[in-house]
Order: structure tokens, then C-alpha cells, then sequence
């Protein structure tokens, strides 16, 4: 997941001691929902933040730069992995298909997705289909999980969509365009859904550093086909900071909060999540010195608010029999 560069992963998830409660006491704890999504949204934002960013390296190697970007960004999270002695697992059997799958759709065909894409339709489009996720998430990732959707996320995915709908706008696009944009919407879906089956195992440090330097190998390979490694030395200042920014913020930051919300609440409710990104984006625009929003914007910002407000809405606390 993510713009123009990743998506978006959170630390190792803590599973709280078991508490004996009285008759009275509510089930629910809205302190502790609150601390579980508060990674996610975070990360979110980090994700909308990228888009500004990646304006500086449209005339990079692609390739080659996110090649680097991600193999920057393994080196932190294993270097804060071992600061914070956090076990980190070696993938076995299958779950080298699970782990391959995130790098090759949420980082590598994600970014091939979006390049393509916008040579064929305005940005808008592209940001629009991404929008849809929580609906992929919300009705998929309950079944990976074993469990059925929720009532209230299946309600409120549409709300968050429309609410992106209204802030991305809509532009010009042709048939590739469409189909470049399924392609990243699905790559996005996939960074979260194909996590769900290791998460438990490997926690979020575990997918997101493995998912990471895999992207990174990936990329290499594709640098060597594609590109020439050479052209990195073109790149400026300002480039060189703006993919530091990406690796350290956007990748190994963003990717740690994200999985860490995945694992904590589950993918469809994370997924709703997804609506924050436009929010940073547009907020960013408006730092960059892009303007202020339309009425349309401003619109659309509410409706996403509401969508996530109700559907990360805590059920009504019951006494516990």
C-alpha cells in the first residue's frame, strides 16, 4: 500500500494479560481501541505525506531509486530490530509465498502500476481506485482471518470511499488507465491481505522487514534489466533527501504502525484506515504552498471523517455475565 511509493507497517503487537472483571464491569475497553489504531492512522498519514514527496524524483530511475530506497530502509528496521531486541523469525515453507507476494504487489508492482498509470490518466484516477481498498479489505480480509465481515465496516467502506472519491476528484483516463488502476488497487489490497496469514508468526517487525528487503532484491533485479545503475549518480540533493524520507518515514515507520493496527484489529477494520491518506495528501498540498481545497474537497474530508468514525465505532459496552 501506499502512493507513488509504499504503503504502508507498525511494531511487534502485545497481547495484553488476561484480567479478571466483575459482574459490572463493561467488556469493552475504548482506551485500548484507541491505542490500537493510533499506529495505523499515523502510518496512514505518513503514506498521504509520500505523495508531495515523490513529486521530487518524477524524473528518477525508477527502479533503481526505490531499489534503493527499500534496501535503506531493510537496514533500519534490522538495525532496530536488534536496538530493541525483537526476535526477528526466518520465514519457512509457504510463508516465503506470503512474504514474496506483499514485496511483489505492495512495493513492486504497486509503483510499476502507478508510473504506467498516470502516463494514460490524470493522478486522480489513479488515487481514487486506491480509495476503494477498505471495500476489498472490509469483505476479504475477515474471511483470511476466519470470520465473517462486520455489519458496520461492510456500511461504512463505501462512506470512506466516497468521502476519497470527493477529495481525489475524478480526471481523465483511457483504457489502460483503467486497467492500470485496477492493478493498483488490487497491489494495495494485496499488501495487507497477503499479511494476514504471517502476521501472527512473525509480527509486524518479522513481515515488514522481510517484505522489505525481498522489495528491495526485487527492485535490483528489475534495475539491472531496465535501468542503468549509473543514472543514481544524477540524482540531487533534494532527490536523494526526498528518498531518504520515503525509506525512513514512509517504509520502515508507516510499515511498522500499519501491520501493527493489522494484527491488533484486523485487516477490515484497518482497512478503513486507508481513508486517512487523502486527508494527509490534501493536507500536504496545502503546506506545499498548493492551495486551499474547494468546497468539494472540504466535502469530502466530512465524509470521510464520518465513514471512520462510524465504523471504528466500539459496539455499546455489555456487563459481562
Amino acid at each position: 500500500m501506499e502512493p507513488l511509493t509504499t504503503h504502508p507497517a507498525p511494531a511487534p503487537v502485545s497481547v495484553p494479560a488476561s484480567v479478571s472483571v466483575s459482574a459490572s464491569a463493561p467488556v469493552t475497553a475504548p482506551s485500548a481501541a484507541l491505542r490500537d489504531l493510533a499506529p495505523g492512522i499515523v502510518g496512514m498519514a505518513l503514506v498521504g505525506s509520500s505523495v508531495t514527496v515523490s513529486r521530487s524524483l518524477v524524473d528518477a530511475p525508477l527502479f533503481a531509486t526505490q531499489a534503493v530506497r527499500y534496501a535503506a530502509a531493510a537496514l533500519i528496521l534490522f538495525a532496530l530490530a536488534r536496538a530493541a531486541r525483537v526476535p526477528v523469525r526466518r520465514p519457512r515453507g509457504r510463508e516465503w509465498l506470503w512474504l514474496a507476494g506483499i514485496a511483489a504487489t505492495g512495493l513492486v508492482l504497486f509503483n510499476v502500476a502507478v508510473v504506467r498509470g498516470v502516463a494514460h490518466a490524470e493522478p486522480a484516477v489513479i488515487a481514487v481506485a486506491v480509495a476503494s481498498v477498505p471495500v476489498l479489505l472490509g469483505v476479504i480480509g475477515p474471511f483470511l482471518e476466519g470470520r465473517r465481515p462486520s455489519r458496520r465496516i461492510l456500511l461504512a467502506a463505501p462512506v470512506v470511499v466516497a468521502g476519497a472519491v470527493l477529495v481525489e476528484g475524478t480526471g481523465r483516463t483511457d483504457a489502460a488507465g483503467v486497467a492500470w488502476a485496477a492493478l493498483a488497487l488490487g497491489c494495495e489490497a494485496g499488501f495487507t491481505l497477503l499479511a494476514v496469514p504471517v502476521l501472527r508468526r512473525h509480527g509486524a517487525w518479522g513481515v515488514s522487514l522481510h517484505a522489505v528487503w525481498l522489495g528491495a532484491v526485487m527492485l535490483a533485479g528489475l534495475t539491472l534489466l531496465c535501468e542503468r545503475p549509473a543514472d543514481l549518480a544524477e540524482l540531487g540533493p533534494r532527490q536523494w533527501a526526498a528518498a531518504g524520507y520515503l525509506a525512513v518515514m514512509v517504509t520502515a515507520v508507516a510499515f511498522l504502525l500499519w501491520y501493527r493496527t493489522v494484527a491488533a484489529v484486523g485487516s477490515g477494520r484497518a482497512g478503513l484506515l486507508t481513508g486517512v491518506a487523502p486527508l494527509a495528501a490534501a493536507g500536504g498540498g496545502v503546506c506545499a504552498g498548493g492551495g486551499v481545497p474547494g468546497p468539494a474537497v472540504w466535502l469530502g474530508l466530512a465524509v470521510v471523517v464520518a465513514g471512520l468514525a462510524a465504523g471504528l465505532r466500539e459496539p455499546a459496552a455489555r456487563p459481562a455475565s
